[in-house]
């Protein structure tokens, strides 16, 4: 499998007053294009300060971070932001959605900073949210839509650039437990399809559900499984 994340003894150091923090102490792994996999850890493990160089929200103090063929590492500032743009879609446990804009139009908002043409990114925005299964409720506010649905117009918009990677940042953690095995299996459904996707979370409950698992713990990766009942 090809990879499209490959890590090489990740370092990442944070000075607090005159206390040095290691945020990430050597890191390595590799994770292959179309792979479902969680990245597990509690709170002080590193994996949000993974899940940040990941996403080009930060860059390594030490090591290299190659993704899709890029070193993360070596961009600057306006090419991390072009890296997030193009590449990454995000999907955050507070859905981050526009309260006074309609699902269709919170989907197209990523569209309108890429300067898609206003037809074809309601075409797209259409679509995405018929793909996600509101497709009747294009029309609707974050406030007239459950927090599952809303879960499912973050992803719906997450997609709109046709990223190579989908990262979700606690993407259950405000939902009940149906419905945040609804939203899993969603991901499942579009990795089936051959999106790359990779959730951070605390919760073993929700990485058993993915086909992949890297722990971490004080910086380091302490396990990498598959979960064999779902990778099957």
């Amino acid at each position: 499998m090809e990879a499209l994340i490959a890590a090489e003894q990740l370092v990442k150091l944070y000075q607090m007053g005159e206390e040095t923090v290691h945020a990430l102490d050597g890191v390595s792994f590799t994770i292959g294009r179309g792979e479902y996999c969680a990245i597990i850890g509690p709170s002080g493990s590193g994996k949000s300060t993974l899940m940040n160089l990941i996403g080009g929200l930060d860059t390594p103090t030490s090591g290299r971070l190659i993704i899709d063929g890029a070193d993360v590492g070596e961009m600057a500032d306006q090419n991390l932001a072009q890296f997030r743009n193009s590449m990454v879609g995000f999907v955050f446990q507070s859905f981050n959605l526009l309260a006074r804009q309609t699902a269709l139009e919170n989907v197209e908002l990523p569209m309108i900073y890429a300067g898609i043409d206003p037809r074809e990114r309601k075409e797209r925005a259409a679509e995405l949210l018929a793909r996600v299964g509101l497709g009747s409720r294009m029309g609707h506010r974050p406030t007239q839509l459950s927090g599952g649905q809303q879960q499912r117009v973050a992803i719906a918009r997450a997609l709109a650039g046709r990223p190579a990677l989908l990262l979700a940042d606690e993407p259950t953690g405000a939902l009940d437990t149906h419905t945040g095995e609804e939203i899993l299996q969603l991901f499942a459904d579009l990795n089936k399809e051959g999106a790359t996707v990779v959730v951070v979370t605390h919760d073993p409950e929700v990485a058993a559900l993915t086909k992949r698992t890297i722990e971490m713990r004080d910086g380091r990766i302490v396990g990498d499984h598959m979960n064999e009942s779902v990778a099957a």
